[in-house]
């Protein structure tokens, strides 16, 4: 009996430990906490965009990854890439961002 506790408790903490380390990032794969925390970050963004008149969200992507955002589609306007630019970065959580707008 005394054998039996102690394989599953070798069996819990096993469990536990793996359960653990699969929540955690790798440099290709953000962990749930921070995949959260970018879906927010790009809803903020794109929320702002779609509030903008001069902005089309129809026209530009916006993708987060571990705080960096991605900008990429076509705009009127170099004011407009810039101003598109400004918005992401005014939003908490992100750390960078990459601005590939195409002025058309």
């Amino acid at each position: 009996m005394n054998m039996s506790k102690i394989a599953s408790g070798f069996l819990i903490g096993l469990l536990l430990a793996t359960s653990v380390a699969g929540c955690t990032s790798t440099p290709t794969r953000s962990s749930t906490g921070e995949y959260i925390d970018d879906s927010v970050v790009t809803s903020s963004i794109k929320a702002l965009i779609y509030d903008d008149p001069e902005l089309k969200i129809g026209q530009i992507s916006v993708k987060t990854y571990k705080g960096v955002v991605q900008l990429s589609g076509f705009v009127n306007s170099k004011q407009a890439a810039d101003k598109a630019a400004a918005l992401a970065r005014s939003v908490k959580g992100v750390e960078r961002v990459d601005n590939s707008l195409i002025v058309k």
